[in-house]
């Protein structure tokens, strides 16, 4: 063992507000990147728009491809910070905890959005939005839920909900029970830059498991390895120049997005393909280091407001109910607002600040009248 087994300091007051920001930031971040509604809008980091190049596209890829893509490693970095944190508490009382706080909330939201979609179905209107969105999509003979067969229904309950953003929190378990593993792998010096070669490896290629990702396991254990090493993530390291990463991160994803429209006409598809996937990377990892160390001033001022952290506290039942209420809405509105202008832009750009709204209201409700419902569909979370 190296001196990564040496005890974790404590949390600073600055740096819990500055996790609580960033926790919230992401989930509001993250109903932005899915209410992307270009015509291919399953995004991939090398992912090239059918639509031609317009002020719509570029700014919604740009965004949603490029800026935000830091969100899902910052979350996965705070999940493993957090968690070896409590390495003073016994292992099974932590992984038992992890059913209220993951677990059953995954359930939860998977059954309720299945719920939901199937009286969806009965209408016309609403059955053409689920038909279109392809969420439930498993052949060309099973596009809805009146389709499935009894072990369909299971599956997608299960394994692949409705909700496709809990694909977080099922990663997350999985990354939690192996933590035990994961934490030897990081503390020896023998396997320590043998696991993380690995797992750069995995996330640089984006290779996806179905348990075990890239881009989930280096960050996960990013995370570990900050706390275990006693790194400050007070203040940036020496080499970390604030204001260059942030020229990085804006200028990059703009380079991205350009050649996202525009690479196939001087790149050969393999040469474009490499590119993409590497500014996409070097655009997250430069979008992580600018954000969480050029970020303290906007934390100051936001989490002294009231108000912010009173909307904050709703994050995850932002997160658990954003979607697929916003592939629906995007869906339903296309027909009834595709002969107004920059309908696109109108819908990527004012939808998401309404199901926000909407789902704190929901949030703000449920809490107030049903508490024990809402601790059950949050894990315990907002109170």
């Amino acid at each position: 063992m190296s001196d990564l087994s040496q005890p974790f300091f404590r949390l600073s007051d600055f740096n819990s507000l500055k996790i609580k920001f960033w926790a919230f930031i992401s989930m509001v971040l993250l109903v932005f990147v899915h209410g992307y509604n270009l015509k291919n809008n399953y995004l991939q980091p090398w992912s090239q728009p059918q639509d031609p190049v317009s002020f719509t596209s570029f700014f919604e890829y740009l965004l949603a491809n490029g800026i935000l893509r830091f969100r899902i490693p910052m979350l996965f970095i705070i999940s493993g910070y957090l968690f070896s944190l409590n390495d003073y508490k016994p292992y099974k009382v932590r992984i038992l905890k992890r059913i209220n706080t993951l677990l059953l909330p995954y359930l939860l939201w998977s059954a309720i959005w299945m719920i939901i979609t199937f009286l969806l179905e009965f209408n016309s209107f609403t059955r053409e939005v689920v038909y279109n969105s392809r969420l439930l999509r498993i052949s060309d003979m099973k596009m809805l839920l009146h389709d499935y067969n009894l072990k369909d229904i299971v599956f997608k309950f299960l394994f692949k909900p409705i909700p496709y953003q809990l694909w977080f929190i099922r990663v997350l378990i999985i990354y939690n029970i192996a933590y035990p593993i994961i934490r030897f792998l990081i503390l020896n010096n023998k396997t320590r830059w043998v696991f993380f070669g690995i797992a750069l490896l995995l996330w640089i290629f984006s290779i996806r498991l179905y348990f075990i990702e890239g881009e989930g396991i280096l960050f996960f254990s990013i995370g570990i390895w900050m706390n275990k090493s006693n790194f400050d993530i007070s203040a940036p390291p020496k080499w970390l120049n604030i204001s260059w990463f942030g020229f990085a991160f804006l200028f990059l994803s703009i380079i991205k997005t350009w050649l996202a429209f525009n690479g196939r006409e001087i790149l050969k598809p393999e040469y474009l393909y490499i590119t993409l996937i590497t500014l996409h990377k070097l655009i997250i990892f430069s979008g992580l280091c600018f954000a969480w160390f050029g970020s303290n001033e906007l934390v100051s001022k936001l989490m002294a407001r009231r108000w912010f952290v009173f909307i904050s506290s709703f994050s995850f039942i932002i997160y658990a109910f954003h979607a697929p209420l916003i592939i629906y809405a995007t869906k339903a509105l296309f027909p009834l607002m595709n002969h107004i202008y920059g309908y696109r832009l109108l819908i990527f750009t004012i939808l998401p600040i309404l199901i926000i709204a909407f789902s704190i209201g929901a949030g703000i409700t449920l809490r107030k009248y049903l508490p024990r419902f809402y601790s059950l569909l949050t894990g315990g979370r907002g109170f």
